[in-house]
């Protein structure tokens, strides 16, 4: 047996010889490597997944402890795809991957598809760049799996995998379907799906008020903002499970059956 073999035979035996082939042969790329990108990564990794490409500009930082995989002590400061990137091949020494220092935008989306994905994970925080790359995906005929917020949930049990069309409780896929359905001639029918899976909790998010206390309700006069100090709370064990649903997701769409 094969030192990827051994690796990866709890694998083999939960999908089978055909299906770590599939895995092993597959091209998935991670686009955000922060709360749920990081968790993401490492799981294709662990999953015998070949090749990764991992595309991200922000570095690591002291605030990020409390949700994101690569921050640790000695990595502070260094670019988050780069800590990923040594992490990922002490898990897969064969593994083939790429790190992109760049955050992804209409003027890399060409460069960046030129390598050739099979799956795309999509946990973007921007809703512009969000649309973009799903846009993108659906040009080129690539499943992607689109993240929404993890901020203010405390429950990764709530977590669903679901059509976009049918996401609740999610301000950001909210506003990445109704902007890809305004703009880039997404299915508007009710009901009707859009095609693109997403990972997101109906878990109503509590809110942390400037007197300490944490509310149902959003403090009167606040601005919510996607940052470490004024943002949302965040824990590991929901980011992460954010994460592994979505890579559980790539894994099943690679070793699905063929029609």
């Amino acid at each position: 047996m094969s030192d990827l073999e051994l690796r990866f035979s709890g694998i083999r035996r939960l999908y089978g010889v055909d299906g770590l082939a599939r895995l092993v042969r597959a091209h998935v790329c991670v686009v955000g490597i922060g709360g749920v990108g990081s968790w993401a990564a490492e799981a294709l990794a662990r999953t015998g997944i070949g090749r990764i490409t991992l595309v991200d500009l922000d570095d690591v930082c002291v605030s990020n402890v409390n949700r994101q995989l690569h921050a640790l002590d000695g990595e502070i400061g260094r670019p988050k795809v780069e800590v990923m990137v040594k992490r990922i091949r002490a898990i897969n020494p064969a593994i083939e991957i790429h790190s992109v220092l760049e955050f992804f935008t209409a003027e890399n989306a060409a460069r960046l598809f030129a390598n050739g994905f099979d799956s795309v994970i999509d946990a973007i925080d921007h809703v512009g760049n969000k649309c973009l790359l799903i846009t993108e995906c659906r040009a080129r005929n690539i499943p992607i799996i689109t993240c929404g917020g993890a901020g203010g949930r405390r429950d990764p049990t709530a977590i669903r995998v679901a059509d976009l069309a049918h996401a609740t409780h999610d301000r950001l896929l909210r506003q990445t379907r109704d902007r890809l359905r305004a703009e880039y001639g997404f299915q508007r029918k009710p009901g009707k799906k859009i095609g693109v899976d997403c990972i997101f909790s109906p878990e109503p998010p509590v809110f942390s008020w400037k007197n300490g206390t944490i509310c149902a309700t959003r403090e009167a006069g606040s601005a919510m903002k996607l940052d470490c100090e004024s943002g949302y709370g965040t824990a590991a064990f929901v980011t992460g499970a954010f994460g592994f649903a979505a890579a559980s997701r790539v894994a099943m769409l690679l070793t699905a059956p063929r029609e």
